[in-house]
Parts: structure tokens; sequence; C-alpha cells
């Protein structure tokens, strides 16, 4: 399919499965969900757009989600730091809870349209454009661009003179939480000299972690938050003990 194609279908998906209340239209301000916003807007149909508020989002993301005016914001209990201290571990690439708690939240009894595409990972292979959550059935999704290459997204935004965050011309392929261990220990490395403030809050969390663990009675190797911050940064990983 050529692009005018894909981008013909998903004005048609929109309009063809409109609920009565609208979509709930989950936006992070990264490039795919920049698409998936303008074709909401252009399809004419009623939604709603929210940002899930992750605290540990870069600055420039969030200048550029707060320029626009619609978006909901919603902002968690706790945020990134305390919930570190909370769980008492560093987020993992296995141990994703930051995800479930900062990320994937709201939408529920909503149809949910989100810039999930099958060409960002292979573990995406299995999954289809409709979905329903499988924690929670009253909560469907429909993944607007699921077949759209990286040159689709580009092109979209290119041809249609949509704004996008600013960091893409810095050379980042992919937005997202600062140091988060899923893009791999030398992302993490070069977001904390991107954003240096941000090692220091997370060293600062790990202090705290560690001082609670103690009173818990659950010790690790760890004596620092220092120390936990150049293992979580550095290959391979043992386990966190």
């Amino acid at each position: 399919m050529t692009l005018d194609e894909k981008t013909e279908a998903a004005l048609e998906i929109l309009r063809n499965n409109e609920p009565p209340e609208g979509y709930y239209v989950a936006y992070s301000g990264g490039k795919d969900s920049t698409v998936i916003l303008d074709l909401v807007r252009r399809s004419g149909v009623k939604y709603d757009a929210h940002y899930n508020v992750t605290t540990v989002d870069p600055p420039e993301l969030v200048y550029f989600i707060a320029a626009q005016q619609e978006i909901i914001w919603d902002r968690p209990e706790i945020s990134m730091w305390g919930l570190i201290v909370k769980v008492g571990m560093p987020p993992t690439r296995i141990a994703r809870y930051c995800c479930r708690y900062l990320k994937e939240r709201g939408g529920l009894g909503r149809t949910v349209i989100t810039g999930v595409r099958l060409a960002e990972s292979a573990r995406r292979s299995k999954r289809q454009r409709f979905e329903t959550d499988s924690k929670n059935p009253s909560k469907k999704y429909i993944h607007l661009i699921f077949d759209w290459t990286t040159d689709d997204v580009w092109k979209y935004i290119t041809g249609n003179s949509v704004s996008y965050c600013p960091l893409y011309n810095e050379g980042f392929k992919r937005l997202g939480c600062i140091c988060c261990p899923m893009g791999g220990w030398k992302k993490q490395l070069r977001d904390s000299f991107r954003w240096p403030k941000y090692k220091d809050l997370y060293i600062c969390a790990f202090e705290k972690m560690l001082l609670v663990r103690r009173a818990k009675g659950r010790e690790t190797r760890w004596k620092t938050g220092e120390e936990v911050w150049n293992w979580w940064t550095s290959p391979p990983k043992s386990k966190f003990m």
C-alpha cells in the first residue's frame, strides 16, 4: 500500500469505529503519537487526547507537549523517584514496573488509539491492529498505524507539515523516559550526559531505596546510590540483590 492508501485506511478505521463517547488518544509526544493525533484531528471524530506524565520524560519533549493546549495531562500519584523507593529496586528490562504504573494508565472502559507499530520490534509480531486489554477487557485498542514503516511516519509528518519534537533534529531515533533501561546501557549513559540532573535524581532515589531496604532487613551488595547507578548503567547485569 502507498502512504496515501494507508492514510485513507486509517481515516476510514476511525470513522467506522467511532464510539459514542469518542476515542481516548494515548499521546506521548513522539513521532508515532504525533501522527495518530493528526489523523484523529483530520478524521472529524470525537476524541480526547491524554498524556501520561512519567516525571522522567525529556524537558524538550514536555515543552513540546505543553505547547499543544488540547492535551490532557494525567499525573501519577507517585513520581518515578518515589516509585523506585517504594518497589525497592531499579526498573530493568525484565522488571518494567514503571511502564505499568506511569505509562499504561488510563483508558478504562474506552477505545484507545495508539501509535504502536509492528515495525518497532520483533516482540510485536503476534499483536493485531484491534486488541482488547488482557487485564481489563473494558479497554479496547486500535493501533491506528500498525502497518506503517518509520519512513511512512516521517513522510507523513514532512508531507503534511506536522510539527514534531525538536529532539529528533538532534539525532534521537526514539523518545521516551530518560535513562530507560529498555534502550540499553549505552543510551542510558548518553541520556545521563545529555540531562545530568536526572542522573543525580536517580542516584538520590537509589540512596533512599537502599535506606528503606536496610530498614526492612533487605540487604543488597550495593552500599551507595552511586554503586547502584554504576550497576544499572553497565553491561552485563548481574541479578539485583
